[in-house]
């Protein structure tokens, strides 16, 4: 079946694809983390679902969505040089837009810890320089970006693999102390050191998706058809196989690693996650080769997905809560890490169905509009009539 609610006209598919499937990726990192006890439930299922979750989505969804960042940098930058603006006001502008980002996100962090636009606000104010350097410059940059990067992540990392435990029982935010006088005051406390050591996890790939940009490589998939078929498969080979220790031990498999493998695992598993993130947004990329052809409805539902996803984004969050919290249908002690993914793929379809009825009926997603308009109206020089006309978010978690 057909649909006319096709990307807007003009837009590239591959990132508004890449941005809607992942909302996906970021759900199935979110949701777990909202039940009591990632074991309950059918074994077999949470095994399945736990190896599935650290080859694909730990350590994956965030440096996806920060390669997306990036990448969308560049196109503002192009779509605002194009309307005239010098690199003063683009600088300007994006700053004031990533300052932005970051209040969106204190904002969503006072409901629940489990915020990144501020991470990747704060990134794209710092970083924004690089968006005029050389692109050798860009990949040096991101390549000694990833030492301090992965040296964070698998510190947090090394914590769940030195106790036994998965990452969820290290990382779950408690959801029936989620609302507390004392866990709202802890989360404004730690929340400018997780800004600080999140930021520094996701600037690599935001670096390397600006790369990425400067090629076109998500806007002319079918141009380098054959840069992204070598580049999909050396990344996910790496990426896979760089999750394996990490699965053997998770999974009981591998039954006592010494310190050192605990260490070299904690570090290979992020290491290499940043790659599989990377991969996975070029795997999008050459669906978008085929999905360009048939045009059928899923691809317009994702498309328009991924045009509005800082607002689906924000919407899994009250999603979760209804689902999990006991103010709610209280799913959080009835359901393992399986019935959590299957939560986040519900949550997911209907995000889908949403909006694409919003697209059919020429709706923007509301919070892309608002941040629109602040960095507008509070940024862009007045002898500019014309406004950006650029992705809307940190396009997507």
């Amino acid at each position: 079946m057909t649909s006319p609610t096709i990307a807007t006209e003009g837009r590239a598919l591959a990132p508004d694809l890449a941005r809607g499937a992942m909302l996906l990726a970021i759900a199935f990192a979110h949701a777990p983390l909202f039940v009591l006890a990632v074991d309950h439930g059918p074994t077999l299922a949470n095994e399945a679902a736990l190896v599935f979750h650290q080859l694909f989505v730990h350590n994956h969804a965030r440096p996806m969505f920060a390669f997306l960042l990036g990448y969308a940098m560049v196109q503002m930058l192009d779509r605002w040089t194009a309307k005239g603006s010098d690199r003063a006001d683009v600088r300007r502008s994006l700053r004031r837009r990533g300052w932005w980002l970051v209040v969106f996100g204190a904002v969503h962090t006072l409901l629940v810890p489990l915020d990144v636009l501020a991470l990747y606000g704060i990134v794209s104010v710092l970083l924004v320089g690089l968006l005029w350097a050389r692109n050798t410059t860009l990949l040096v940059v991101g390549g000694l970006l990833l030492v301090p990067a992965t040296l964070s992540t698998g510190m947090g990392m090394w914590q769940s693999l030195s106790e036994g435990v998965t990452t969820f029982d290290t990382g779950n935010v408690g959801v029936t102390e989620m609302y507390g006088a004392g866990a709202f005051v802890e989360r404004v406390q730690t929340w400018p050191f997780a800004l600080v050591f999140g930021g520094l996890s996701v600037a690599p790939p935001l670096v390397f998706g600006m790369w990425a940009a400067r090629r076109r490589v998500l806007e002319a998939p079918k141009r380098h058809c054959g840069f992204l078929v070598r580049a999909v498969v050396a990344t996910m080979t790496v990426s896979t196989l760089g999750a394996l220790p990490a699965v053997l031990i998770l999974t009981r498999a591998w039954a006592d690693p010494g310190d050192t493998a605990l260490w070299g695992t904690a570090l290979v598993q992020p290491l290499t996650g940043y790659f599989g993130g990377m991969g996975l947004a070029g795997i999008v990329a050459l669906v978008a080769i085929r999905a360009a052809w048939s045009r059928g409805r899923m691809t317009a539902a994702t498309a328009a997905l991924g045009q509005r996803s800082m607002t689906f984004y924000l919407l899994q969050t009250p999603v979760f809560i209804v689902c999990f919290h006991p103010w709610g249908l209280g799913l959080y002690d009835d359901v393992g890490l399986a019935g959590a993914f299957g939560i986040a793929v519900a949550t997911w379809l209907g995000s889908l169905v949403v909006a694409e009825f919003m697209a059919r009926r020429g709706h923007r997603g509301p919070t892309e509009r608002l941040l629109r308009w602040l960095t507008a109206r509070t940024a862009l020089p007045r002898r500019n009539e014309s406004r950006p006309s650029g992705p809307d978010v940190p396009r997507v978690s």
